[in-house]
């Protein structure tokens, strides 16, 4: 049944009707004008800001990734080099597939079981590092699966294709590409090179414009770090020291060569080694450049240095004979030669045959021609008791005794002249040989050339510390002939090379620790070659040889002549004569 309205009730209504509408026409009207406020607002008040925000959302602030230069030796041989690689992260969140699909085509690429992947895809909803060290190729392969939520992050490895030869120098880098050993270390600035900041344009979806990339990006540094080493004779030297250490169970082992008119580093083998290519799997001991860190007593190796101090200071001629009596004593301690219980008195000797027969007794009577004052003086002259100025890492200072205990108590002077109660690197050897060599000039061992340009052959050098004088030729000339008979005649025959001329001193000294001397010992042989104006110094070290019958003459001598001979195929050395 219809309902009817009185007249009264209709207007009511309406009236109603109107004020609704007059309402809503009303809330238009006030968004209208609110609406056009807000465009004059964005295209007048703050166009300018919004403007400047669009431009900066369209551009990024982007450092060049560049690549640590190439190691290579004096040849050329490359020692270290960085490869592209790439690191590959999942963001499940951004998947548009499932997790075990994505892990399914990802498997047979990264060789890896598929369950394994799954797991690793749950670990978090993005940022999940699935894989390091991926090869271009590989990556390329990542790329062609068009798998959204997965990001390939671009970066450098660092290979060392000579593996285990030269690691001693080189060093290694970590997994943060920084320097940890050798000269990958001790230049770290040389190696980095700089990466130039640019501010590149960005398409809509987010992808760098090359046109925007600065002209600087595309030029090539090609510029090499270039070493003394030559990883021939490094090889061959390496070669030599296994052979010897294997033979008489030595525990660890050195051999330097050094060229005496500058102080380069032609070779340094450090036996046992480590691959710098797998780092992580060797013990932190053999990181050690111990040639360069550890200190020892060189022993007789220290004769001829104390007869060089004896003849610059001109208390002993060359000519000069000194009674060896076997065994002494100075300040109440007995001295004697290693021998004295098989051979006794070594009777009236002359400079040349102290060395030839390395005598204890003969060398502290030789010492003691000059006053205990100016031995010392003579010592420290030569940088002991001081650190050695090199480009390797990680050195350690020579130590001596104070000066008033050098001068006041006798013994220490008598125990320094045969190379006891002083202790040095190898390479602090290495260096003092060296100045015997050259005419008598203290150089700076070094393993770094410079900065060589492939394309230009140019050579930045690396600046090192000028020679510095510590003999004179007269000195450094009448000791050639001296050491040329430690070989001839003496203790370092095993080191003789048929046709060539060649000088050393061989020295089998006991390990010095806390409270004394321990039952090890240390063996070596240091030779100058060739005679009688050398270029290089040979040095072998073996530590805690083992086996029987093991001395400096028997352990290290041949490692030297194995090398010598290395280096005379090497240089082309010919024959001194006939």
């Amino acid at each position: 049944m219809a309902t009817t309205l009185r007249p009264s009730q209709v207007r009511v209504h309406l009236a109603r009707q109107r004020w609704r509408l007059r309402l809503v026409w009303v809330g238009l009207s006030l968004g209208v004008l609110g609406l056009g406020g807000r465009l004059v607002a964005l295209q007048g008040v703050q166009a300018n800001g919004l403007r400047e925000q669009a431009a900066q959302q369209q551009k990024a602030l982007i450092r060049q990734a560049n690549p640590r230069r190439l190691v290579v030796d004096t040849q050329g041989a490359v020692l270290a080099l960085d490869q592209p690689v790439y690191e590959l992260y999942a963001h499940p969140r951004l998947f548009q597939k499932t997790a075990p699909q994505v892990a399914q085509a990802l498997a047979p690429i990264l060789e890896r079981p598929v369950n394994t992947i799954s797991q690793d895809l749950q670990r978090a909803p993005s940022g999940i590092l699935l894989m390091r060290g991926l090869a271009p190729g590989v990556a390329q392969q990542i790329e062609q699966l068009h798998l959204d939520g997965l990001e390939l992050v671009g970066g450098f490895a660092r290979v060392y294709p000579q593996q285990r030869v030269g690691a001693e120098l080189v060093g290694y880098v970590n997994r943060e590409h920084r320097g940890q050993a050798g000269v990958e270390l001790s230049q770290e600035a040389l190696l980095q090179q700089p990466q130039i900041p640019a501010v590149l344009q960005r398409d809509g979806r987010g992808n760098y414009q090359s046109a925007t990339m600065p002209t600087s990006w595309l030029l090539d540094d090609p510029r090499q770090l270039r070493l003394t080493l030559d990883v021939r004779l490094q090889r061959g030297a390496q070669e030599a020291l296994q052979q010897s250490l294997r033979k008489f169970q030595a525990q660890r082992g050195a051999v330097i060569v050094l060229r005496v008119k500058d102080g380069a580093i032609r070779a340094l083998v450090l036996e046992p080694g480590y691959d710098p290519n797998a780092f992580y799997r060797f013990p932190l001991e053999r990181f050690k450049n111990w040639a360069v860190t550890d200190l020892y007593e060189p022993g007789s190796t220290f004769k001829p240095v104390n007869v060089a101090i004896a003849l610059e200071s001109q208390r002993v001629r060359p000519g000069q004979v000194f009674y060896d009596e076997g065994r002494i004593f100075v300040g109440g301690w007995p001295i004697q030669n290693f021998n004295f219980d098989q051979a006794g008195a070594g009777g009236s000797l002359s400079v040349s045959e102290i060395l030839q027969y390395s005598s204890n007794v003969g060398m502290v009577h030789m010492m003691e021609q000059l006053p205990r004052q100016d031995y010392y003086q003579a010592l420290r002259r030569l940088g002991l008791g001081e650190e050695l100025t090199t480009d390797l890492p990680f050195t350690s200072p020579t130590t001596l005794k104070s000066q008033v205990e050098f001068v006041n108590y006798p013994v220490e002077a008598a125990t320094a002249a045969f190379g006891q109660g002083l202790s040095l690197t190898p390479l602090k050897l290495a260096q003092l040989y060296a100045a015997i060599g050259n005419g008598g000039w203290l150089v700076t061992p070094h393993a770094v050339s410079g900065l060589w340009h492939p394309q230009t052959e140019e050579l930045m050098p690396l600046k090192h510390p000028p020679p510095v004088r510590v003999f004179s030729q007269e000195t450094s000339t009448a000791l050639m002939p001296m050491l040329e008979q430690v070989v001839e005649r003496g203790t370092g025959k095993p080191a003789r090379i048929a046709g060539y001329r060649l000088g050393g001193k061989t020295g089998t000294a006991q390990k010095a620790g806390v409270g004394g001397y321990h039952s090890g010992k240390i063996t070596s042989f240091v030779a100058l070659f060739p005679m009688p104006r050398p270029e290089y110094v040979v040095l072998a070290v073996a530590d805690e040889p083992r086996a029987g019958n093991a001395f400096g003459s028997t352990v290290t001598a041949p490692v030297v002549k194995a090398v010598i001979e290395r280096l005379i195929t090497l240089e082309g050395i010919p024959p001194s004569r006939k």
